[in-house]
């Protein structure tokens, strides 16, 4: 299983993983060692689907900035969907709330305890839903606060004050939660911040030039995190 693979390997193996070109056979386009995010799609009427060129150009911006080989693409994928397990990446967001059924949530606990790894973004309303629905996942943990040392905020560009500040929302600072399983971070969570809109098209929000910039660096932080640990 890709996640089972990916979580074992050191980066510099990972790099090779995603650089090497593979011979092409039947000149089949090359596309199992690209790095991928799914959208994680999910009920309850939030919108899951908003903003559907942050990961595109997300992943531009690794394959431009680091050696990670990206295909920069928008995907998304349920829980019911076994292809969810060949995704090292979750990438979840929204305004408005999100229901996980008894399915579901042994699916992402499934996932998330066997190599996966899931990044929230609150997109402005979603707070209250996530960590009621994160709860029944880890029913026995709780969201917590990561210091500015933490190694996601400097294990590629340097972030020594922690989660940018990409829209202002309620005016409070910006924070990043964490979900640790085995001493690995597996569910990785914005508030206040919001840098995946800093991901979208320049005319999507009219976020200034720096400010987008800031939210794909710490964009890529996430990836390379998740990817070495």
């Amino acid at each position: 299983m890709l996640i089972g693979r990916i979580k074992r390997l050191p980066f510099a193996a990972i790099c090779l993983l995603l650089i090497i070109p593979l011979m092409e056979v039947d000149s089949q386009p090359r596309i199992e060692s690209e790095f991928r995010i799914a959208r994680l799609k999910y009920s309850g009427g939030g919108d899951w689907y908003n903003g559907s060129t942050e990961e595109v150009n997300l992943l531009k911006f690794i394959q431009q900035n680091t050696n990670i080989d990206c295909d920069p693409c928008y995907e998304f994928v349920d829980c019911s969907n076994d292809k969810m397990f060949s995704y090292p990446f979750l990438f979840m967001t929204g305004h408005g709330n999100i229901s996980f059924s008894d399915f579901e949530v042994e699916r992402l606990r499934t996932y998330l305890t066997h190599g996966g790894f899931l990044y929230a973004d609150d997109d402005y309303g979603m707070d209250k839903a996530f960590r009621r629905e994160i709860k029944k996942i880890f029913p026995d943990q709780e969201l917590v606060e990561l210091p500015f040392s933490y190694g996601l905020f400097h294990c590629f560009f340097n972030f020594p004050n922690g989660v940018p500040k990409t829209h202002e929302h309620n005016g409070k600072p910006p924070q990043g939660f964490g979900i640790f399983y085995q001493g690995r971070l597996v569910v990785f969570y914005t508030y206040e911040s919001n840098p995946s809109d800093g991901w979208d098209d320049p005319d999507v929000h009219g976020d200034p030039e720096p400010v987008r910039q800031e939210a794909l660096r710490f964009g890529t932080n996430i990836v390379v995190w998740a990817l070495t640990h």
